[in-house]
């Protein structure tokens, strides 16, 4: 079943596209907005256009996480300067905070604390740190930077000075000391801390690029990092892989045991970590357990915007840290009225894409487009008290009716509905 949010979106929604087609989609999504960004001047996005009664979220703070995926998709969209100044300017916030690397690798801080760790949420406008409790422990927020700032500099898009280099040094002696492969940490949904497939995927593709990137400078380096130590870590991490995927975490304590997780999306697109056979499984294993006809859960039992979510909750309790302990929120939660996500369906169709220009199977174009409509039908319409043509987070219940969250505009659903368009602009011209 297919559902369309907004009506209009009807005149331009098709079972089969031409590249005139897509043309003819992008111009109206820019005309009406729907792809349109806000950066700050230091070319940093915030979480989501959020004001008035939604500027509770506190999604007007910076993530790292959600900068790169937005930055990612502006740099294979061919906005490359877009992306190079929001990557740029991730790494003089890194830069500025360095002495939170330094802390934990010489032993003076307890990495334990999430506080000490390098913080993944910040003030934009002054890369200054936020002065409230955050679950901070997060190593595919770190990884996802790394990955970029490293592919960036591959394809010769940055080109790093020696202070960058160092920082980029910092990162494998980092991951080293907290053992990253049996690292607890919040990973992407800033939650139960665990020993995730997600988080560990991330820091191995961030450290196989640091590596092709440092065999090509490794003389330049003033402080060189060991090749053999990075591959450790990244033997040491695949190892991990290994025996923890398909699932999330296999941590026998149930509130850390997760089959399921939507997360694992992005180490097949955008990381391509995992080989073909095991992308299939994941894939199989979003779309048979997760996925829902407004969007796809993040995984089965999240509380997060679970229905009637603003009745239950006041706005201060609504976006809080909840990573030490999830049972007042999980207790507002009716088995199958998870929120549904929005960012998820572009990545299915942007998988299914590349399958198809692989091979030419036209199975998958099918999939492609089919998962490319779903994420077109979340655009918002008039009648939910928001706005119209608007990327959601997500869809939740309320009294009843699947409504978009707060925090929309959210702009990673924006930027993975870039790379659903651009990839299949790509498999209609291949």
């Amino acid at each position: 079943m297919l559902i369309i949010h907004n009506e209009l979106l009807l005149d331009f929604i098709r079972s089969k596209y031409t590249s005139d087609d897509i043309k003819d989609l992008y111009d109206f999504l820019r005309f009406k907005g729907v792809l349109r960004f806000e950066p700050l001047d230091n070319g940093l996005f915030p979480a989501a256009k959020v004001e008035g009664e939604t500027l509770y979220t506190g999604y007007t703070s910076v993530w790292v996480r959600d900068n790169i995926h937005i930055a990612h998709a502006h740099f294979i969209s061919g906005k490359r300067d877009t992306a190079i100044k929001s990557i740029t300017s991730l790494m003089a916030y890194f830069r500025n905070h360095k002495h939170r690397f330094d802390e934990i690798i010489a032993g003076k801080t307890n990495y334990h604390n999430p506080m000490n760790r390098p913080h993944i949420r910040f003030n934009g406008n002054n890369l200054e740190e936020i002065n409230q409790k955050w679950a901070h422990a997060q190593n595919d927020a770190l990884g996802y930077f790394l990955w970029l700032y490293c592919k960036l500099a591959i394809e010769g898009a940055v080109h790093p000075k020696a202070e960058d280099v160092d920082i980029l040094l910092r990162f494998p002696h980092y991951w080293q000391v907290i053992g990253y492969w049996n690292d607890e940490d919040s990973g992407h949904w800033e939650e139960t801390r665990k020993i995730s497939a997600s988080s560990i995927g991330v820091v191995v593709a961030a450290l196989q690029l640091l590596k092709q990137y440092l065999t090509v400078y490794y003389e330049s380096c003033a402080k060189p990092v060991s090749l053999d130590l990075i591959q450790n870590l990244i033997d040491k991490g695949r190892k991990k892989l290994n025996q923890i995927l398909p699932a999330e975490c296999l941590q026998a304590d149930h509130n850390q045991y997760r089959r399921y997780d939507s997360a694992l999306l992005f180490l097949i697109y955008p990381l391509n970590i995992v080989s073909d056979t095991m992308a299939d499984q994941i894939l199989d294993d979003v779309i048979s357990n997760l996925q829902g006809d407004h969007g796809i859960r993040r995984y089965l039992g999240d509380s997060y915007w679970s229905a009637d979510y603003k009745k239950q909750l006041a706005p201060e309790s609504r976006t809080i840290d909840f990573s030490d302990d999830l049972s007042a929120r999980n207790s507002l939660l009716k088995k199958g009225e998870e929120a549904q996500w929005c960012i998820f369906d572009p990545v299915v169709s942007v998988i299914f894409g590349l399958k198809y220009q692989q091979t030419k199977h036209k199975k998958y174009l099918e999939q492609q487009t089919h998962y490319l409509n779903r994420s077109l039908g979340q655009i918002t319409g008039c009648d939910n008290g928001i706005g119209e043509f608007l990327c959601p987070e997500s869809y939740y219940l309320e009294d009843g009716r699947y409504m978009p969250s707060d925090p929309t505009p959210l702009y990673w659903t924006q930027a993975n509905l870039m790379c659903a368009l651009k990839t299949m602009e790509n498999s209609l011209e291949n």
